[in-house]
């Protein structure tokens, strides 16, 4: 790869890309494909290495014409790519490479982390909690991890609203036409 002219790969790339490739033949009336480098020769890159050719029928095992198998053309196109990528000048040590990513994974962390802790997310609702702690029957039961603590907080729940029910009557805070059918019920009085 390295010692076709950098011209001659970038249209060899650019061949593989819009032409069907073959291996075996320089060109396949049959299939209508073509070799690579009359790929680049018609892309622009004109070369006559003979040696390339020599190199790629005999990577492909070719005996006779036939299409390029994707993962041929793939490989083809991987050394073509990372021949120029190498041309351009010398690679970062992956050492190098490693410290950019941490340093840049750091700083994403610290941004998310200031972001997070600066502003909590509004839900939309606000916490009525203190409004409506004394009144009855506000909030449902916590969740609870075993049935004889579930059960002593129904016991519990039962008794006071039991004890509510029984505080309300006997203040008289509502008179006997306001009262629930429910509050009737308990109260004993009929209609």
């Amino acid at each position: 790869m390295d010692a076709m002219p950098r011209t001659a790969r970038e249209a060899m790339l650019r061949g593989i890309e819009d032409n069907t490739i073959i291996v075996g033949a320089y060109s396949d009336p049959g299939s209508g494909g073509i070799c690579p480098m009359l790929a680049a020769h018609r892309n622009g890159g004109r070369t006559d290495l003979a040696s390339f050719a020599r190199s790629w029928d005999r990577y492909t095992d070719a005996r006779r014409p036939r299409l390029a198998t994707g993962r041929e053309v793939r490989t083809l196109r991987s050394l073509l790519e990372l021949s120029l990528v190498a041309e351009d000048g010398p690679l970062d040590s992956l050492a190098e490479i490693a410290r950019e990513i941490r340093a840049e994974r750091a700083e994403h962390a610290v941004s998310v982390e200031a972001t997070t802790a600066a502003a909590p997310r509004p839900t939309g609702e606000r916490n009525r909690a203190p409004e409506l702690r004394h009144k009855p029957f506000w909030s449902w039961i916590l969740p609870a991890r075993s049935l004889e603590v579930y059960r002593e907080r129904i016991a519990a729940a039962s008794e006071q609203a039991s004890e509510q029910r029984a505080a309300a009557i006997l203040d008289g805070e509502r008179s006997g036409s306001e009262r629930s059918a429910d509050e009737r019920e308990l109260a004993g009085v009929d209609d």
